[in-house]
C-alpha cells in the first residue's frame, strides 16, 4: 500500500515488528514543511469525524513539530493568543456571525 505521508518516528519500527518492509525516505525542508501542513490539515479531518482527545493529540503533537519547524518561541506565541483574546475576545460564547 502506498502512502506519501509524513508519519510518526516509530512507525517503520512498529511495520518491522510486525514483519512489514517499510520504504521510507528523509525529507528535506521543503518537502517536511508540506507534509506538516498535510499532516495538520489530516489529523483535523480525522478529530472532526471522531472528536476523541487522542485525536485532539494528534494535532497538538502537528502543532508542536511546526513550531519546532518555523521556530516559534511557545512562550511569544501564548502571549500573541491572550492579546488576541484581550482585544477580540475568545469563543467561549458560542456567538455565531449569521451576517454583517
Amino acid at each position: 500500500m502506498k502512502y506519501n505521508k509524513l508519519i510518526r518516528d516509530k512507525i517503520p519500527e512498529c511495520i518491522r515488528k510486525k514483519g512489514g518492509m517499510p520504504i521510507i525516505h528523509i525529507a528535506g525542508d521543503k518537502e517536511y514543511w508540506r507534509k506538516l501542513k498535510e499532516k495538520l490539515l489530516e489529523e483535523i479531518k480525522e478529530f472532526s469525524e471522531s472528536e476523541t482527545i487522542e485525536e485532539m493529540a494528534d494535532i497538538q503533537e502537528v502543532i508542536d513539530a511546526i513550531c519546532r519547524y518555523k521556530k516559534f518561541n511557545r512562550k511569544k506565541m501564548e502571549t500573541v493568543r491572550k492579546e488576541k483574546v484581550k482585544r477580540r475576545g475568545a469563543f467561549k460564547k458560542k456567538i455565531i456571525l449569521e451576517e454583517s
